[in-house]
């Protein structure tokens, strides 16, 4: 989990080079609230540098994702990827399956769970996510 404010100390931290590619997607990851599609993350970098190429954002993610300082979350109805920072306070959200609306869940239901599963299996519990999809007011109240 990411808890440093410096781009620099977090590539040292996990063992990552420091390149410019990278510090353009942190700085991403860490400005957007909501989880962002790799291809929103790609039109935010090329207004920093038009040069950057959608195959590394999605390298640049997968290795922020294996190293954990990226959280990827995927919405199975769209066979889609979101991608955000993995911080301490961490977010859950409900989906809609149609209109893709994201809505973060106020608190986080599970922390008491994972007490008991540690009890239960003797994991070392690092983290974890939660994403419930439905379909929001004004979708379900359309005529499908």
């Amino acid at each position: 989990m990411v808890k440093s404010s410096d781009n620099g100390e977090i590539f040292k931290e996990y063992g990552i080079k420091n390149t410019k590619q990278r510090n353009i997607l942190l700085d991403i990851l860490k400005e957007g609230k909501d989880p962002l599609t790799a291809e929103e993350i790609f039109l935010k970098a090329r207004k920093v540098d038009k040069h950057i190429n959608l195959s590394t954002i999605y390298r640049t993610l997968n290795i922020f994702v294996s190293k954990n300082i990226a959280i990827k979350l995927n919405l199975e109805q769209e066979n889609k990827s979101m991608f955000q920072l993995n911080i301490m306070d961490h977010d859950h959200y409900i989906i809609c399956v149609s209109c893709h609306k994201k809505v973060s869940i106020d608190h986080c239901p599970i922390i008491g769970y994972e007490y008991f599963m540690k009890e239960r299996t003797d994991f070392d519990i690092i983290g974890h996510k939660l994403e419930i999809y439905g379909y929001c007011p004004k979708c379900k109240n359309r005529d499908i």
